[in-house]
């Protein structure tokens, strides 16, 4: 199947001479969710600017959902809908009539069913009368997104789509992008909040410097990278750990309560059952252990970090 976006050898450099994106090559298919994520200043607003028209590309080419978002910039753009960080909307507007000139927007003919759904699916449509300056900040991201919606994308953009909402406002937010995607609209989401595309993503995309330095499902890359870790509760604290034991993956932390061991799971031989026999020849006991998964944001921060 043709993927609904599609860039290839993309490299955008601004007149200071700043590099933003560096050959970046990725294919996104049709109705997954894709997260992109990066420290500050990686190049993932670039990035979708460049995808939705809004910065020109210095070389490479990008189709949308079978365009090329320069030379068939109208097509392209009529199948992206972008939900930006600012909330920059008409203070004094209705509801309605936001998310409805946003569609006329697009030329695309008046549908007041359309719109109705809209903003009923993103429970808006009790708002539909109400002024943008009477809403809260919450409800206005929810009619940044109505109008996104407003033209019938195949594709949508969200940009740090849950900055600055509560906890609550974002678990709602996220079991609404569930539900459009299961509506077959493909979501492409930045975000600071790796808990977000932990929760949401199916594959993630990592980009630094201008370049994307990985792309990879979420479950096989949690695999692959995730280390865990075995922590035992200590009956007896420890000043140190035996010279015998100093070469394992093992740390004393919590002032000599807890022995934390940290081993691949993806390896046949985790070594659980030496360190236990070990433990025992030591006379070292536990009351108590669990075991931990390595998140998607320790796997990010090792990414992204400096090599010294």
């Amino acid at each position: 199947m043709q993927p609904i976006i599609a860039i290839e050898d993309l490299n955008k450099t601004y007149n200071s001479g700043f590099h933003a994106l560096k050959d970046v090559n990725l294919e996104i298919s049709r109705g997954e969710t894709f997260a992109l994520l990066g420290p500050n200043g990686a190049g993932k607003t670039t990035l979708i600017g460049v995808i939705c028209g809004l910065v020109k590309p210095s070389s490479g080419r990008v189709w949308a959902d079978g365009h090329d978002i320069v030379r068939d910039f109208r097509a392209a753009r009529s199948r992206i809908g972008l939900v930006p960080q600012e909330l920059t909307t008409d203070s004094f507007e209705t509801v309605w009539d936001t998310v409805s000139f946003s569609r006329g927007l697009f030329g695309k003919p008046p549908n007041p069913a359309h719109i109705e759904k809209v903003l009923r699916d993103l429970s808006l449509w009790d708002k539909r009368k109400s002024r943008m300056i009477e809403l809260s900040g919450g409800m206005k991201r929810r009619v940044l997104i109505a109008k996104a919606l407003s033209h019938e994308p195949s594709i949508l953009f969200l940009d740090e789509p849950t900055a600055g909402v509560d906890v609550d406002l974002r678990r709602e937010m996220w079991n609404m992008v569930r539900g459009l995607s299961d509506s077959g609209v493909t979501i492409i989401l930045t975000t600071h909040y790796i808990e977000e595309a932990e929760e949401m993503a199916d594959r993630v995309g990592v980009i630094n410097h201008g370049e994307i330095i990985l792309i990879e499902d979420k479950n096989t890359l949690m695999a692959k990278m995730g280390k865990r870790q075995l922590t035992l509760h200590l009956q007896t604290p420890l000043r140190q750990l035996p010279p015998e034991l100093e070469a394992a993956s093992l740390e004393l932390i919590a002032g000599g309560h807890e022995l934390v061991y940290t081993f691949d799971a993806q390896h046949e031989q985790t070594g659980i059952a030496d360190l236990l026999r070990q433990l025992a020849s030591h006379q070292i006991e536990f009351k108590d252990l669990h075991s931990s998964q390595s998140s998607l944001e320790d796997i990010f921060v090792n990414l992204v970090r400096p090599r010294s």
